[in-house]
C-alpha cells in the first residue's frame, strides 16, 4: 500500500514524498527513520478500472531480484562508487517497474541527506528488518560491500532451502489434484448412467457398490452446496489464519504433524542460526542480532521463544541458559550456543549449526520425495480400484447370467 506524507526534517524544511507500506503504522515508522517529523500521512486511493487494473503479483520483486541487487551493488562499493551513483546506475538498468520506482525514491533520499539504512527501511515490503539492519551495521563499521556479500549469500542460501522444500511438494500436489478432479468427473457424470443401468436390473449390488452409487448421488445434488461451504471455510480458515491467535494455532499444529513437523521445524531453525550467524559475523550485538531474528523467523513459537530470550539476555543470562528451558530448541543446539558463548565464536557456531541443519533439511526433502512416490502410487491405485471394481463387478455378474 502507497502512502503519501507531509513532514519536517531536521533543518526544519518542509518534505513531502511518498513510502509503501503493509499499514499506515509501518508507513509511519518508516517515515520516522529518515529523521522527520510527520505532519501529515494518508493513503493513495487505489483507483481501478479496466484500463488501470494494478495486479500486485506481477509487480512484485522476486528474492532473485534481491539477490542479484545486492551482488551488484557489493561489486559497485568494492570498485569505490559513490552510493548516489551507485542507485542512479542500478535505477538506470532496472526492468522491474516496482523495483525501478523503489531504486529511484532511494536516490531522492540520498540526495536529501538520507543515509543508505533510513532510505532502505521506508520500503520494509522488499527490504526486511534483517536487511537494514545489516546495511546499518556495516555504514557503522565502513564495510558496506562485505554487508551487501553477506546479504546476497544470506538471501541466496534461503531462497534455495525454502525453493527446494516447496518444490519437493508441488508433483504430489499436482498429481492429488489431477486424481481428485478426474474422480469427482467420474461419479458426477459416468457413474450416475451406470447407475441407472445397474439399479433396473433388479439385482442386488455389492455393499461397496452401493457406497460408490450413493456418494455419485450425494455430489450430483449436492455439489453446489459442498462448493460454497468449502469456499467459506477456506476463507474463514484462511482469515483465522491471519489473525494472531491463529497464526499461533496453525504453526503449533504444522509443527505437531509427523515428520513433515519435523521438516518445518528443522526449516525454522535453519533460517534462525543462518540469521543469527550472518548478524553476529557483521558487527551486530547478540541483543540485536536475536531481536531482528525474531522479528524475522517466520513461525509463532519460536518467535516467542526468541523473544522470551531476549528478555532473558538482556536481564544477563546467557542465550544458551534461555535456550535450555524450551524443548522445541534441541539440545544439541543448545551445547553448541554454549560452547560458542564460552569461547567467544558464536558467529562461528551458529553458522556451523546452520550447514547442519541445511544438510538436515536436504536429507528430510530428498527422503520425503522418496516416500511420497511409492506411497501415492498405492493409494492412488487403490482409490482407482475400488471405484472399478464397485462398477465392473455388478455389470460382470449381470452379463454372466445371460
Amino acid at each position: 500500500m502507497l502512502f503519501t506524507y507531509v513532514a519536517i526534517d531536521n533543518t526544519n524544511a518542509e518534505r513531502e514524498g511518498t513510502v509503501e507500506a503493509s499499514s499506515i503504522d509501518t508507513a509511519i515508522t518508516a517515515v520516522q527513520k529518515r529523521g522527520y517529523t510527520i505532519m501529515s500521512i494518508d493513503p493513495v486511493a487505489d483507483k481501478k478500472n479496466l484500463f488501470n487494473l494494478k495486479i500486485g503479483f506481477f509487480e512484485g520483486v522476486s528474492n532473485k531480484e534481491i539477490v542479484i541487487l545486492s551482488r551488484q551493488i557489493a561489486t559497485l562499493f568494492q570498485a569505490h562508487v559513490s552510493p548516489l551513483r551507485i542507485f542512479r546506475l542500478l535505477s538506470a538498468e532496472m526492468e522491474n517497474p516496482r523495483l525501478l520506482n523503489i531504486l529511484n525514491k532511494i536516490v531522492e533520499d540520498l540526495q536529501g541527506g538520507s543515509s543508505i539504512s533510513r532510505a532502505l527501511a521506508a520500503h520494509p515490503t522488499v527490504f526486511s528488518v534483517f536487511y537494514v539492519n545489516l546495511v546499518r551495521s556495516g555504514e557503522e563499521s565502513g564495510s558496506l560491500e562485505k554487508s551487501f556479500n553477506y546479504l546476497a549469500d544470506y538471501l541466496d542460501r534461503s531462497y534455495e532451502i525454502i525453493s527446494k522444500a516447496r518444490n519437493a511438494l508441488i508433483y504430489p500436489a499436482f498429481v492429488i489434484a489431477v486424481f481428485f478432479s478426474v474422480m469427482g468427473l467420474m461419479l458426477t457424470m459416468v457413474i450416475p448412467k451406470i447407475a441407472k443401468i445397474l439399479t433396473d436390473s433388479g439385482q442386488e449390488l455389492p455393499i461397496y457398490t452401493k457406497i460408490v452409487i450413493g456418494l455419485s448421488n450425494f455430489l450430483v445434488h449436492y455439489i453446489g452446496f459442498i462448493f460454497i461451504f468449502l469456499s467459506v471455510g477456506i476463507i474463514m480458515l484462511w482469515s483465522f489464519i491471519k489473525t494472531p491467535v491463529g497464526k499461533r494455532a496453525y504453526d503449533e499444529f504444522m509443527l505437531s504433524i509427523p515428520y513433515m513437523g519435523t521438516l518445518r521445524r528443522k526449516l525454522v531453525l535453519t533460517k534462525l542460526c543462518d540469521n543469527l550467524s550472518t548478524m553476529l559475523s557483521n558487527g551486530v550485538s547478540i541483543v540485536q542480532a536475536i531481536e531482528v531474528t525474531s522479528d524475522v523467523v517466520d513461525d509463532s513459537v519460536y518467535k516467542e521463544i526468541l523473544d522470551a530470550a531476549l528478555a532473558d539476555v538482556k536481564a544477563g543470562r546467557s542465550f544458551a541458559d534461555s535456550l535450555s528451558e524450551y524443548p522445541e530448541i534441541p539440545g544439541i543446539l543448545t551445547q553448541m550456543v554454549k560452547v560458542g558463548e564460552e569461547t567467544g565464536s558464536l558467529s562461528e557456531i551458529m553458522g556451523t549449526l546452520a550447514v547442519f541443519y541445511r544438510r538436515e533439511v536436504n536429507n528430510a526433502v530428498d527422503t520425503l520425495i522418496g516416500l511420497i512416490e511409492p506411497v501415492m502410487i498405492v493409494l492412488l491405485g487403490l482409490g482407482v480400484g475400488v471405484l472399478l471394481a464397485s462398477v465392473l463387478m455388478p455389470i460382470y455378474s449381470m452379463t454372466s447370467n445371460f
